[in-house]
């Protein structure tokens, strides 16, 4: 149903717990959240990030870097402009994967295996996959920030914005459950008082 991808968006707070864990020690884990973490501020999917190489990057005349690739999944073109985590993430990366590729990335099941592990770190009552990546970017990082549905439909690669929608509505439900937590944290403050006394 409509509702999957819900669950699936992690709240910029626990992102916040998950970038900043200590794992410094943990190669394995550092990798795969920093796979993660380029999926939720690009929007790619899995397939798309396999898939970069350096011909997929491009320098706009404003000399901002973008990504542009066409999606694996559905023969679209999407485009990417690379803000300053992915860009840091290509750095840290660069000359280490094979064949021209961009990422060394690992398969999809061992990421999801250390992202559970990372989960479990960082306290989350939720189940962490690699595709939640890209359901953040589009409701957390864009759609709830502002970013018009058209623009994030480009950069999802998406075909039609009824795909995309399917975002916007995770926001209309964020919204609602952000205004009656606000009520909650409002109502002790700004209660009208009965002047009669």
């Amino acid at each position: 149903g409509v509702e999957k991808p819900l669950k699936r968006a992690i709240s910029l707070n626990d992102l916040k717990h998950i970038k900043g864990l200590d794992l410094s020690l943990k190669p394995n884990l550092d990798f795969a959240r920093d796979m993660f973490l380029f999926s939720v501020f690009t929007g790619l999917a899995y397939r798309d990030i396999c898939n970069l190489t350096e011909k997929n990057i491009a320098r706009a005349s404003d000399g901002v870097l973008w990504i542009e690739t066409t999606r694996q999944k559905t023969g679209t073109p999407c485009e990417i402009p690379l803000m300053e985590i992915p860009l840091q993430i290509l750095d840290k990366y660069k000359g280490l994967a094979p064949n021209g590729k961009l990422l060394p990335m690992q398969s999809c099941g061992r990421l999801n295996k250390n992202l559970k592990v990372i989960a479990r770190l960082c306290g989350l009552k939720r189940k962490l996959i690699f595709h939640a990546g890209r359901h953040t970017y589009a409701s957390e990082i864009c759609l709830s920030q502002g970013v018009p549905i058209e623009t994030v439909s480009r950069m999802l690669g998406h075909r039609d914005l009824r795909s995309t929608q399917i975002y916007a509505k995770i926001s209309n439900n964020k919204i609602s459950e952000d205004t009656d937590k606000l009520e909650e944290r409002i109502k002790d403050k700004f209660r009208l008082v009965d002047v009669e006394q």
